[in-house]
Order: C-alpha cells, then structure tokens, then sequence
C-alpha cells in the first residue's frame, strides 16, 4: 500500500476569472481543500511555503486549522525554509497544531528554495552570520528545533542557574512522536544520504540538481535507494520514508480536457539552477489507463511510501474536489490502494 495526497501552492491573484482572489480565500479554501480530500479517501493535505510571495507563506495557523476540521488526514507542508525560522518559536507553534490535529503533522522543511527577495531572511531579523552558509544555518536551525520538539531542555530556570547547572526547561508544549514525523527536503543525492543519517524522513523535490542525463525519475529512484540503504545503516528511528510528488491529471469530463488535454509530456524539463544542472519530470494527463501506465513505469512513484499529487488550487474548492475522486481511483487501478 502506498500513501496519496496532495501539494498546494495556495496560490492567489486578484484577476478576472480568479477563484482564489485574495489571501483569505487562499487560506480558507485550503481548509475545505484537506476537509475534501480526507472524505475522497486521500490520505495528506501538504502545503508549499513560500515567503513575499501571494502563496501560503505561515503555514502553522492553516495545519492547526485543517486539524480541527479533519479527523484522519495527514496534514504536511513541503517545505518550511529554515532560513526564515527561529527554532524555538517553530516549535511551540508547530507542536500546538500537532496536538490540535492529535499526531497529523508531517512536517516538511529544508533550506528551501530560491524566495523572491534578496534579504528575506534579514528583513525578518534571522540572516546569516560572516563566514556562514545558509546549508549550515538551516540544518543547524532544523536540528535545533528537532531537540526542542524532543524534550531537549532549551533554558534555564532561576533555580538551576543559581546552582550553575544545565538547562532544565523544555519548550511547551510537547507533542509526543512530533520528532519522528519530519521530512528534510532534497534536491541531490547527497542531500538524500545526509538526511537519512540524520534521521529524516525523505521528501525529494520536484527538481533535482546535478543532472546526468538519465530521466528524471531513474534519478529519484536512485535517490530514495541510497538514501534508503543509508538510513538502514545509521541506527535512526525517526526517519525511513520517502515521498515524490507527481504533476498528474485524468482527463475524465469537458473540464478536464480543457485544462489539461493539452499539457501531456513525454520528456523532462531541463535547465540551471544554482549554477548546476537541473531536472524536472513531466506533467502526465488523459485517461485513466494512459496515466496508470505511465505512473506504473515511473521508478521514483513506485519506490516512494507517498506520492503527492501537485494542486492547481486557483481552479478552486468544488474543481479539486473532483481530482481528489480522480486521484483515488487511480490509486486503486494502481494497487496503491
């Protein structure tokens, strides 16, 4: 059996024809969004973060939200950019929506990707220090806010410091097994290998860096393989998991064929990023038998625990919530469920 769900953007334009015009609509359609998709039979709502831009952009108020109007669903983001966090705050906050959805969160984050603004991270009071690198400062930061989700204590009371102790105060609240539900995202093979030492679970990004040439997901494949026999060597428990996600699309009424009739691709999408070759795979769209075999050849989808399934949010609540039956059906045709 393998997991399904979906990734939004939350994206939102105040233009003609819009459905999602403006922040709130975003946010309270993402709601209804995880409320749909758990009564699909989906099994994750996970939200992209992205900052200065008119996406979902504080995701911890929409999962506490989503969790206390769903009852099953997974509830994920993908990812949280720990340049722009401050552990500690992270914590208290991300622990309360865990504990609002009873053990939901599967908590993405990563150092995350290219942002809109050149000083994002000091406008919100958190840059980098002289000789720093911003892969240090986040990995520094995620294990940071790992400890503290763990009970690590992170202060000192009065008392333990008149006696010169060790900190003695942990982050409240605590949500127990938040530690083991957090997923590092990855963009290269040994972005995969240090987080599974690390013992995070794995979620491989929709592009991957250091492209040799190979398709796209014969890359991912290998990726959750070594990242899947480096966890098995490293003694973690919190981690073993992999995730992809999948632009895919059933054509199935008029709707359908007038989004996506037309968006099918049979190659990958190729280019530079940070200064080093990149790989994306292609949107997949047509009949039920069409998607289910190319999904069926696709390495990296059929290595993964989870594969999430990229949201055209804009189309709004009523549009999705007709993917969502699209999706579980061809999980089924599958064998995924």
């Amino acid at each position: 059996m393998k997991k399904i769900g979906f990734l939004s953007f939350g994206h939102y334009r105040d233009v003609p024809g819009a459905r999602v015009r403006t922040a709130g609509d975003s946010l309270r359609q993402s709601i209804e969004l995880a409320v749909a998709a758990e009564q699909a039979g989906m099994d994750g709502a996970w939200f992209r973060v992205h900052h200065f831009d008119r996406s979902l952009g504080a995701p911890t108020a929409l999962l506490a939200a989503a969790g206390a109007r769903t009852s099953t669903i997974d509830l994920g983001t993908g990812v949280v950019d720990m340049r722009y966090e401050n552990p500690l705050v992270m914590a208290e906050n991300i622990a309360s929506a865990d504990l609002i959805s009873e053990g939901r969160v599967q908590l993405g984050v990563s150092r995350g990707s290219p942002e809109p603004a050149i000083d994002g991270q000091a406008a919100f009071g958190l840059d980098k220090q002289p000789g720093e690198r911003w892969d240090e400062v986040a990995r520094g930061r995620a294990e940071r806010f790992r400890q503290a989700v763990s009970g690590v204590p992170m202060a000192h009371s009065q008392r333990a410091a008149t006696l010169d102790g060790p900190a003695d105060l942990v982050v409240e609240p605590q949500s127990p097994g938040l530690d083991g539900r957090i997923w590092w995202g990855a963009g290269t093979i040994a972005t995969g290998e240090w987080a599974a030492e690390e013992g995070y679970h794995l979620l491989s990004s929709t592009l991957l860096l250091g492209d040799d040439g190979r398709p796209f997901h014969v890359q991912q494949a290998e990726q959750i393989r070594r990242y899947r026999d480096r966890y098995a060597a490293s003694g973690r428990t919190t981690g073993g998991l992999a995730a992809v996600t999948r632009p895919v699309f059933l054509i199935t009424n008029d709707d359908d064929r007038r989004y996506f009739a037309a968006q099918d691709e049979r190659g990958d999408g190729r280019g530079i990023l940070d200064n080093a070759k990149a790989v994306s795979g292609p949107t997949i769209a047509g009949s039920l038998d069409h998607v289910a075999d190319r999904l069926s050849a696709d390495e990296a989808a059929s290595e993964a625990d989870y594969v999430l399934f990229a949201l055209p949010s804009q189309l709004g609540v009523e549009y999705n919530t007709h993917l969502f039956e699209n999706f579980v059906a061809l999980a089924r045709a599958l064998g995924w469920k």
